[in-house]
């Protein structure tokens, strides 16, 4: 019998995703990218440079393209896809783990917030509390964020009960076999030349900033996965893609690994890459007309995921000569990543 139940203890469970504006109107997707472009671990700029220049130029500007975007993926009833996926995975894992658990969600930009998920768990007098971002692969701009924000809101607390972070799951078994069933119902209804693995983007300079004594070299460094490279983001990258691809069956040549979503255009600063964008469009000339996208850096669907990858990469392929583009839905709260989810948390 587990420990907890025998002593009446319980134990927290907090699950955090990114974020997400409280309405697909300009003010609230502008009072999001306020919050999620001024913090110092996803644009790492001097404060002084860095609140003038998104609040006063980057922010206004994009905030009203961002909103007709978010439009586009609002649900009338159920609001934006992120939150609502992250209410059902904690409702669902609450039912799997039982009453020795506690199960809270909370954004690190906006609402429902950290803070409010964490004062749940302290209501409930948890005993300890295991947090888990709910991103794949380790960045400093996102899990990085997340553990400072926990760590910021708790030293306030007289009382801080033990608390541990489950900082990476890039090859955790049940994280690749619930993407790879996803993606093998997808090739069971049509044929593809070739898969694509389309990773959120970082800036170079945050992989070597991170760098274990500068073992990350952005090449071949990545070809394996090791001590050296644990948390280096590209290294997490290419190691769940290469665990994908055998769980999928597929030879080195059938697949690609690429990053999408950089804001290279405006900060002049080289993002990981290659980048999906450009590549997709060299596709249709080498032969290949029938593509199938994973954007395996997101657990839940999204704006980068549906709109991004889902429309716009498909109308970027097809305009080039492209065929068929078909993106891989994300785990959601799909069963299978419901029972893995609560797996890597007993193990912890």
């Amino acid at each position: 019998m587990n420990a907890s139940a025998t002593s009446g203890r319980r134990i927290g469970v907090l699950l955090v995703n990114l974020g997400t504006p409280d309405s697909p109107s300009t003010p609230d997707v502008r009072r999001y990218l306020n919050e999620f472009l001024t913090d110092g671990r996803v644009i790492d700029m001097a404060a002084a440079i860095r609140y003038p220049l998104f609040q006063g130029i980057i922010v206004p500007l994009r905030a009203p393209k961002s909103a007709k975007i978010y439009q586009q993926l609002w649900d009338a009833e159920r609001g934006s896809p992120l939150l609502y996926h992250g209410l059902d995975l904690q409702a669902k894992l609450k039912e799997v783990l039982g009453k020795e658990y506690v199960v809270a969600f909370g954004m690190r930009y906006q609402k429902p917030s950290i803070e409010k998920a964490l004062e749940e768990l302290r209501d409930a007098a948890v005993d300890r509390i295991i947090v888990l971002p709910l991103f794949p692969q380790y960045a400093a701009a996102s899990t990085g964020s997340v553990q400072e924000k926990v760590m910021d809101i708790v030293k306030d607390w007289w009382i801080v009960p033990s608390i541990s972070f489950i900082s990476t799951f890039a090859d955790d078994p049940g994280f690749i076999s619930s993407f790879g069933a996803r993606g093998k119902a997808e090739m069971a209804k049509h044929a593809y030349d070739h898969i694509v693995f389309s990773y959120h983007g970082i800036p170079e300079r945050h992989v070597l900033k991170g760098s274990f004594k500068g073992y990350c070299k952005l090449g071949t460094c990545c070809a394996s996965y090791n001590k050296n490279n644990r948390y280096c983001y590209r290294a997490q990258c290419f190691a769940t893609s290469r665990l994908l691809a055998k769980e999928l069956g597929l030879r080195d040549d059938q697949y690609t690994v690429t990053f999408q979503s950089r804001l290279q255009s405006r900060l002049r600063d080289p993002w990981l890459q290659p980048y999906t964008d450009e590549v997709l469009k060299e596709m249709p000339a080498k032969g290949i007309h029938n593509v199938l996208a994973f954007s395996p850096a997101f657990v839940a669907d999204c704006l980068e995921t549906t709109i991004e990858v889902g429309e716009e990469f498909k109308e970027m392929f097809e305009q080039a000569g492209g065929k068929h583009w078909q993106l891989v839905p994300s785990l959601n709260s799909e069963p299978y990543w419901v029972d893995a989810v609560a797996d890597m948390i007993r193990q912890n």
